[in-house]
C-alpha cells in the first residue's frame, strides 16, 4: 500500500520505515541516517495520531536509542588504529 510522504498515522509511519529500511549490510552512516529520520517521523506522528500518541513516542525513543548504538559503533571504528 502506498503511504503518504508525511505519515498521518502510526501505521503509515511503520510502513514508511519498512519501505525505506536499508540493506542489512549497508554502511553504518546509512543506518544512522535511517534511525534518526525514523525518530523524527515517529515524534511528528505522536502529535498527529493522538490515539497512538504514547506508542509513537515509544517508537521515537526506540529509534533514538538505536541511532545512539549505531553512532557509538561508528565512533568506535574511528578510534581503532589501522
Amino acid at each position: 500500500m502506498k503511504t503518504p510522504d508525511k505519515p498521518r498515522t502510526l501505521r503509515d509511519a511503520h510502513e514508511i520505515a519498512t519501505d525505506r529500511r536499508p540493506a542489512p549490510d549497508a554502511n553504518p552512516s546509512v543506518w544512522l541516517a535511517f534511525r534518526q529520520a525514523n525518530a523524527r517521523m515517529y515524534e511528528a506522528v505522536a502529535d498527529v495520531d493522538r490515539g497512538h500518541h504514547h506508542e509513537a513516542l515509544y517508537w521515537a525513543d526506540y529509534e533514538r536509542r538505536q541511532a545512539g548504538e549505531v553512532s557509538a559503533k561508528i565512533q568506535g571504528s574511528k578510534s581503532k588504529p589501522e
